[in-house]
């Protein structure tokens, strides 16, 4: 491999001579050997990073332009945008466990900018520190990239997954109008239900979610940029925070404001914790509906059997024929993770210590998984299981007039003991719930049939 000399303060580092970083990228490269390849800073922060730099550029030329003049601005601008494309991922190599505040990831993006613009310019045009970097410091970089990030995936990539699968159910809600079915409670017969506003319960689950993560999205528009190393905005121009937040609303499409209070911005990691309590809540929602899912499609035979769902590979390597509920199990894994993650998110914001929280990189790297492992797993769900769900009609009425909790609609008619005492006697001779009442003497057959209508008890 070829090498270059590139230096920084504390001196001259080699650095591979294919790759657009420098000295302080290559310093963290080498001493944070930690999940290389495999740990890498998320994606979504390169892109926020192409972002809030862009952004900080075209404040800078606005309020600073004997410094950022229009050469610099083009350079850089065109530079960014290749970050923010993806096409120099491949530049941005340092991993999520380096310094809590994220400097390093900060400079990688610095220092990867600043060369890309100079081969774009043809000459030594910007410095990292100097001109990327203008009007910024890591400490207000990083929280800020990580809200950008944050606002993209919940916007742009789970509000579309979520609102998938609400359609999904609203089109099972209506092809199974009419359908009863026996409910359930603690695992044991219930009154009965609608397939229909069991469903509704599912979709219903849904779209609470979301409207709990939009009630965190105003929040997360707030950003530090504009705060710099402790959040008094040294080394800014005046209306810099304002003016950078307009070009990140700009750029993304997104409506992002200022930090009303920097000294805030830096250290508090609050608003991560409330959306990703939003996402735990969107991950508790998902486990109850695949669960549901694969105990109504449990059998073929010696389980509930209530509902058909696709069949999408084989499921056992010896038994011969077995289809298992794969894509319910993904999501309650994906369910899972995200509550661990969650004690991550928490616990990170909590260790904000005076002027910076410095476990911003887990704190993102575990609110980003979450909501990429949720949207990605309802994709999965809706277009792999849920859209193929259809009704067993036949096992649905089947278990439903076998349910002894019909009776609750006699209690009007002959009381709570009366019937508690007709559902027992039909389980243990296992008779009928008309035959138990009849022999009780509790009502004449005819007037039975007169009263008992599991159909109209929904």
């Amino acid at each position: 491999m070829e090498y270059r000399i590139e230096h920084d303060s504390m001196g001259e580092v080699k650095v591979p001579a294919d790759k657009y970083w420098a000295a302080q990228t290559e310093r963290s490269h080498e001493n944070f050997k930690i999940g290389v390849g495999i740990e890498t800073m998320p994606r979504e922060i390169t892109h926020a990073f192409g972002v809030l730099k862009k952004a900080a550029a075209i404040a800078n030329h606005a309020l600073k332009p004997e410094k950022m003049t229009d050469e610099k601005l083009a350079v850089i601008t065109k530079a960014c945008d290749e970050v923010m494309s993806g096409s120099l991922n491949e530049h941005f190599p340092l991993v999520v466990w380096q310094t809590g505040s994220g400097t390093q990831s900060n400079m990688n993006a610095n220092e990867v900018i600043a060369n890309r613009g100079n081969e774009l310019a043809g000459k030594k045009l910007l410095h990292p520190n100097d001109d990327i970097n203008m009007s910024q410091s890591s400490n207000d970089t990083f929280p800020t990239a990580m809200h950008i990030s944050a606002v993209i995936a919940i916007e742009d990539k789970l509000f579309p997954a979520i609102d998938m699968l609400i359609d999904t159910f609203k089109r099972l809600e209506k092809e199974n109008e009419g359908i009863v079915k026996s409910g359930r409670t603690h695992l044991q017969d219930a009154t009965p239900i609608s397939f229909t506003q069991e469903i509704s319960g599912w979709r219903s689950s849904l779209e609470k979610d979301k409207k709990m993560l939009e009630i965190a999205l105003p929040e997360l528009k707030e950003l530090a940029l504009g705060g710099t190393a402790v959040g008094t905005g040294l080394n800014t121009p005046k209306g810099f925070d304002v003016e950078v937040a307009k070009a990140v609303s700009e750029i993304t499409g997104k409506t992002f404001v200022t930090a009303p209070n920097k000294f805030h911005a830096l250290t508090s990691k609050d608003e991560l914790v409330f959306a990703h309590g939003a996402l735990k809540a969107l991950a508790a929602d998902m486990m109850k509906i695949a669960n549901d899912v694969r105990w109504l499609a449990s059998g073929p035979r010696d389980g509930l059997g209530e509902i058909f769902i696709p069949e999408n590979e084989p499921g056992s390597s010896i038994m011969p024929g077995k289809v298992n509920p794969t894509q319910c199990e993904a999501v309650t894994m994906v369910a899972v993770q995200v509550m661990g993650n969650d004690v991550a998110v928490g616990m990170a914001a909590s260790q904000g210590n005076f002027e910076l929280n410095v476990f911003m990189p887990v704190c993102i790297y575990n609110f980003l998984q979450s909501a990429r492992l949720l949207a990605e797993s309802i994709v999965s769900f809706n277009n792999n299981c849920a859209v193929g769900i259809k009704a067993n009609r036949e096992k649905m009425h089947h278990n439903l007039h076998n349910s002894l909790m019909l009776v609750t609609a006699l209690n009007p008619y002959i009381g709570y003991e009366n019937a508690a005492k007709t559902a027992k006697k039909a389980y243990k001779e296992n008779i009928s719930l008309k035959e138990a009442c009849v022999a009780l003497g509790f009502l004449t057959a005819e007037r039975f049939d007169e009263v008992f209508h599991p159909e109209q008890m929904i």
